[in-house]
């Protein structure tokens, strides 16, 4: 098969087509010809040497894709050979076929295409995870997203409004801010024009966020601690803006704050097939009824795989970045 592989850790141009042979399924896998694949910003950190490829994965890049079931043990799933899913992944969804465990698999939503049900998993999984397990989002409170533009931004706007909680976001434009409250946040606020803490504190009568899904770390973390309500939860899941940052421990303590944080990549098929029936039940619906949809900024062909990486890490792009495979 076809695929794109990291030839050596650097800049978008070490990604390079190559021959491999097919994936050798595991006990709990199945085969899927790969009509799509999603970009993330993991692929771009494991291209640079910054994110290492867990014991047992793929070395190849690609998180989450879309297609056939071509092979595997189906049992009783529900699925068949030649049916279309779209599957969270711990690697290998750059090229032409892709293993992903079973219990990872979901239908393509109805009225979506393979192309679309691929921008699905990484950031779905990633938001529910994060956002309504681990920092319970219950109903009546309110979210902050700290890059609300990204794939994982578009995705927790969307699934936090249609689930009837009122969503601020972030992002580096006016244009970027318009792009958050069209997809439904009630404000989108330009972090290199305006204070987040302030605004949100003016929004909300001074009382803050109950939740705050953060991508930047760094010198946010205090910021953000002003900007939780009592009882608040701050979730932080990448590190764009450092690994370290200074934290008011006496307003935690006063005032029951948590902060928290997690990386999906690593975690059991367990606990990824849970969220996949969470979201099965909770999400797809909305993504069939059309209150959630994927947000597709630009498609590339395989082959332009570095073309695609460069654009993610020029952060022009609004939504998700994807690639075509067959």
């Amino acid at each position: 098969m076809k695929a794109i592989e990291i030839t050596k850790f650097g800049a978008p141009e070490v990604l390079q087509l190559c021959e491999r042979p097919l994936p050798q399924l595991k006990s709990g896998e199945i085969l899927i010809k790969v009509h799509a694949a999603g970009v993330n910003r993991p692929d771009v950190f494991q291209r640079q040497g910054n994110y290492p490829v867990p014991p047992g994965a793929s070395d190849l890049p690609g998180l989450e894709v879309a297609g056939e079931i071509v092979d595997g043990e189906l049992g009783d799933s529900g699925f068949r050979k030649g049916d279309l899913v779209c599957a969270l992944v711990q690697g290998g969804g750059y090229a032409e076929y892709c293993a992903a465990p079973l219990a990872q698999c979901l239908p393509v939503p109805a009225g979506l295409t393979a192309l679309q049900a691929a921008a699905l998993p990484e950031t779905f999984f990633t938001v529910w995870s994060n956002v309504f397990e681990r920092a319970r989002l219950s109903p009546g409170e309110t979210l902050l997203v700290q890059g609300g533009s990204s794939g994982i931004g578009v995705t927790a706007i969307q699934i936090a409004t249609a689930l009837g909680h009122r969503v601020f976001a972030t992002a580096g434009s006016d244009d970027k801010c318009r792009a958050c409250e069209e997809l439904g946040a009630e404000l989108g606020i330009n972090y290199r024009t305006e204070d987040f803490e302030e605004v949100v504190k003016t929004a909300t009568q001074g009382r803050g966020v109950d939740v705050i899904l953060d991508m930047v770390g760094g010198d946010y973390l205090p910021r953000e601690i002003k900007t939780l309500a009592d009882d608040g939860r701050l979730v932080v899941i990448a590190l764009l803006g450092g690994a370290k940052g200074q934290l008011d421990l006496s307003q935690i303590l006063r005032r029951r704050l948590t902060v928290t944080g997690s990386t999906l990549r690593p975690r059991p098929v367990e606990f990824k097939a849970y969220i996949a029936a969470q979201l099965k039940e909770r999400v797809w619906p909305l993504l069939a009824n059309g209150k959630v949809k994927p947000v597709i900024y630009r498609t590339f062909p395989l082959a332009q795989a570095a073309q695609a990486h460069a654009l993610m890490e020029s952060s022009a792009h609004v939504g998700k970045i994807m690639l075509t495979v067959s």
